[in-house]
């Protein structure tokens, strides 16, 4: 009887916890998952000079080493479902005057798995304090994954060699390998007067594809790019991008967990840029409206302008297009104007607006909130997004009292305040 009796309390006791427990908002974890491996001060950091030098085509297993320092010579791609392997800790310099890129093409895999104590680094051959965004060129992963064009198949507007750039097909499990405690420093080298290549760009990549932990700083273009595909990104940090930290387009399936954007006004582009920016397609000529739009589940994510008082170039935080679909959960997004911005070709109608679900979701210090660039869609967006169902929370918070550690000496801790009392339910 009295082990039947406290088992019964124990029951109780549990039910009691689940049902007044609060759900975290923004990034989250029991300890800063951001320490150790990553890097917010890479002007300083001293590398080694390149060793070795890859360049042209891989087109066989291959295997990269710690003990060497890598440049990465002129496009390179890794053709012939060969698998580059990169060991912890290795660094791979770009080379500016070459453009240095890395193609992972399809059905070709890249296993880049590093560790918390031993990144593994991709970096501007520069020497420390003459770093500048756009000094190499990035990553690209091809895969075999749904786009929504015409005919399912793409090709990347990177100046790349047409036989060996092209993405999509129907393998939504395609994988082309792992990028796991990585971080991508100073790329997106500008190809002509109206175009830059992406920190990491993913083209029709498939969801057994593990992306996890990655640190993209100082892009000059986008710092993650998904082009189609059906992707899981986890535990990614987009630190002072030029133009959008994540971007999303022609049909991407993805899900994003647990991931940072920190924004800086003097590292945004004369255009204006945002955290995310998502859209279905480019041209409605191009797209086959059989297959799926754009959706993107983002979960736990932080987004936050470093300048609160000064929004310089940083625009809104989200910017979605017509026909995308966003589910934005459990997040904190601080400093921005205004919060969402709907494309003017979203009207207000219940099947457009239902396409955009928001819950748990605190707003700091944004000035604005979800607007259209048709002004005269806003009284009613306001209106449907007025219901507590949503819960969204406007604040207006210090970010030092925010967040944990906002300091960028070091290694800062964006996980919200264990006393701050945001976003009780």
């Amino acid at each position: 009887m009295m082990k039947r009796t406290l088992f019964t309390v124990v029951i109780i006791l549990l039910f009691n916890f689940i049902g007044t427990a609060q759900q975290p908002k923004g990034i989250f974890g029991v300890s800063n998952w951001m320490y150790n491996w990553t890097n917010f001060k890479p002007a300083t950091t001293d590398y080694n000079e390149a060793t070795d030098i890859i360049t042209g085509v891989i087109s066989k297993d291959t295997k990269l080493y710690k003990r060497n320092t890598y440049l990465l010579n002129g496009i390179v791609y890794v053709t012939n479902n060969a698998v580059l392997t990169i060991e912890p800790g290795t660094v791979i310099r770009g080379d500016q005057e070459s453009c240095g890129t890395l193609v992972v093409t399809k059905g070709a895999k890249i296993i880049a798995e590093g560790n918390e104590t031993d990144p593994i680094v991709f970096t501007s051959n520069k020497n420390t304090l003459a770093r500048r965004p756009g000094d190499w060129g990035g990553i690209i992963l091809l895969g075999q994954a749904p786009i929504n064009k015409i005919g399912g198949m793409g090709y990347l507007d990177f100046n790349l060699n047409p036989a060996m750039s092209y993405y999509g097909g129907e393998d939504v499990g395609d994988s082309s390998g792992i990028l796991k405690y990585v971080r991508i420093e100073y790329s997106g080298r500008k190809l002509n007067a109206h175009k830059e290549l992406n920190g990491l760009s993913m083209a029709g990549v498939g969801r057994k594809t593990i992306l996890d932990y990655i640190q993209i700083s100082f892009s000059n273009d986008d710092s993650f790019e998904c082009y189609g595909g059906d992707v899981n990104l986890n535990n990614l940090i987009s630190y002072r991008t030029t133009d959008d930290d994540f971007d999303f387009t022609q049909g991407a399936q993805a899900n994003l967990n647990n991931s940072i954007a920190i924004r800086h006004p003097y590292s945004s582009d004369i255009s204006g840029s945002r955290c995310f920016e998502i859209d279905s397609y480019d041209k409605p000529n191009n797209v086959d409206f059989t297959k799926k739009m754009t959706k993107v589940n983002a979960n736990n994510i932080t987004l936050i302008n470093m300048e609160e008082n000064d929004q310089g170039l940083v625009r809104e935080s989200i910017y979605i297009k017509e026909k995308s679909n966003l589910s934005l959960n459990n997040c904190v997004i601080s400093g921005f104007s205004p919060f969402i911005l709907l494309d003017e070709k979203i009207e207000y109608l219940s099947a457009n607006l239902a396409r955009i679900s928001l819950n748990n979701i605190t707003v700091n210090r944004c000035k604005g909130k979800i607007v259209s660039q048709a002004e005269e869609f806003n009284t009613e967006i306001n209106n449907w997004y007025s219901n507590d169902a949503f819960a969204i929370e406007y604040t207006d918070i210090p970010k030092k009292d925010l967040f944990t550690d906002v300091s960028l000496r070091s290694t800062p801790d964006f996980r919200v305040k264990v006393n701050n009392l945001i976003g009780r339910n």
